[in-house]
């Protein structure tokens, strides 16, 4: 196999790039971001209390958006903070093919998880974080007063979107 056939890693350095310029282009900073309330807006469009906001920086995360190319490239893994106003919800959903990490930067969140027919919750408050197996539903509800502030990752350069649990309302929406 000819060199031009290997796919090149997303952290491996262009042959076209300065170490330089690589490393600039591995940076993302705040200034250059910003919330994406669209992002999961058929949600919010269903029932305001799924509002909430993605900012992305590795990757393009689980929610579908393919079209962002102001991050870094994924290689192993997704990042993206998400800001959930006071008393909504990111409604249950699954990954089946990652793990999921939340980390509470902000805020106070109850996550509820769910496995044939188990249910398991606790409230994470400023820098707790949880590790959501691939395979479990996971419910965030903020039961804090103020929005509350998470980072989001996910164990995949391209997740698989995840669906809804059958009986959900949001399993039969377009997306």
């Amino acid at each position: 196999m000819a060199d031009a056939d290997i796919e090149r890693k997303s952290w491996e350095q262009p042959a076209e790039a300065s170490f330089e310029q690589w490393m600039d282009s591995r940076v993302a900073r705040l200034d250059t971001r910003r919330y994406d309330w669209d992002a999961l807006k058929f949600q919010a469009d269903y029932d305001p209390k799924y509002r909430r906001a993605q900012m992305r920086y590795v990757g393009t995360g689980g929610t579908g958006v393919a079209k962002d190319m102001n991050t870094i490239p994924a290689g192993s893994f997704t990042f993206s903070t998400m800001v959930i106003p006071a008393g909504n919800i990111g409604p249950s959903h699954i990954h089946i093919d990652v793990e999921e990490i939340f980390f509470v930067l902000r805020g106070k969140m109850k996550v509820v998880c769910e496995k044939d027919g188990k249910t398991w919750e606790a409230v994470l408050g400023e820098r707790d974080l949880i590790s959501v197996p691939p395979g479990v539903y996971r419910t965030e509800i903020n039961i804090g007063e103020e929005d509350a502030l998470m980072c989001v990752m996910l164990g995949a350069s391209k997740p698989i979107t995840p669906t809804y649990p059958p009986e959900s309302p949001l399993a039969k929406l377009k997306r």
